[in-house]
């Protein structure tokens, strides 16, 4: 991860965001990583899907992992490793990864589609996906921390900065000028950061936009302006960058033990893409 993140620098949130996208469907199991076969569509072809990145880093790190010690290192321990290493890099907490996971030996694009968190959510639909998955209020506002880096495509943030999503008093008029220029020039695949002020940093300057009703996405804007414990949480962190640090590495460790179904086929896959036969 180092020597990725010090040439491309943008892999660090490609993989973080490939750890929640994984762990929200069907648990951490690695399934994000497998690619579809004439028997099973990939959950990569799912729409919330569609723009994941990535997946060469982790084929790189369980390739030398396997080269040094086969069949012993789930691909699913590798994305929590490597999302773990990926935020400490850019300046983020680091912290320890409990290990033991196993990989799906099947995807679920149904799930993927139905399970993962929309662009276009409001605060009520992030706090149900978010439980669903044993995930509270605080682990919530805390995991949406992970969007202090990164960037996303305009297609996703259009509504909000057109006010498509009603977004009314809540948004900064300079800000949606900003980013209806950007969508202008690029189109739908134009892409914007999540943080202006430092989308390479992970640090607490996401909740500062949301106070200042910056968020890029309606599900970003979502977490500030209603009133309430999100309300709270978000000023909190806006202003204690400590705080938010810690919150964020024990939600990641929750989401991280977020279990396959019952009764799942697992294994350790040999070759993060494909089952072992």
């Amino acid at each position: 991860m180092a020597s990725k993140v010090a040439t491309q620098p943008a892999m660090a949130p490609a993989v973080l965001r490939l750890f929640f996208h994984d762990c929200f469907v069907n648990g951490c199991d690695a399934s994000v990583l497998l690619d579809s076969t004439s028997h099973m569509e990939s959950d990569k072809a799912a729409e919330p899907n569609d723009s994941l990145a990535g997946f060469e880093v982790i084929d790189e790190i369980k390739s030398r992992l396997e080269r040094a010690c086969p069949g012993v290192v789930s691909c699913s321990d590798v994305i929590a490793l490597a999302a773990r290493d990926a935020v400490s890099l850019l300046g983020g907490p680091a912290w320890n990864v409990p290990l033991g996971r196993k990989d799906a030996r099947a995807a679920n694009i149904s799930a993927a589609d139905a399970y993962l968190p929309n662009p276009h959510a409001n605060l009520t639909e992030l706090l149900n996906k978010f439980a669903m998955h044993g995930l509270d209020t605080q682990d919530m506002v805390a995991l949406s921390g992970a969007h202090t880096v990164g960037t996303a495509r305009c297609q996703n943030y259009r509504a909000r900065v057109y006010g498509y999503d009603g977004e009314g008093k809540i948004i900064d008029p300079a800000f949606a000028e900003a980013r209806r220029r950007t969508c202008e020039v690029g189109g739908d695949n134009a892409v914007a950061p999540f943080d202006e002020q430092s989308p390479l940093t992970f640090d607490n300057a996401y909740y500062k936009d949301l106070v200042a009703r910056r968020g890029l996405l309606t599900s970003d804007q979502a977490l500030y302006g209603c009133g309430g414990p999100s309300d709270n949480l978000v000023r909190t962190y806006s202003k204690d960058g400590k705080r938010f640090a810690r919150d964020f590495a024990t939600a990641m460790v929750k989401m991280g033990n977020i279990p396959p179904p019952p009764g799942m086929p697992v294994e350790v896959r040999r070759n993060c893409r494909r089952i072992n036969y």
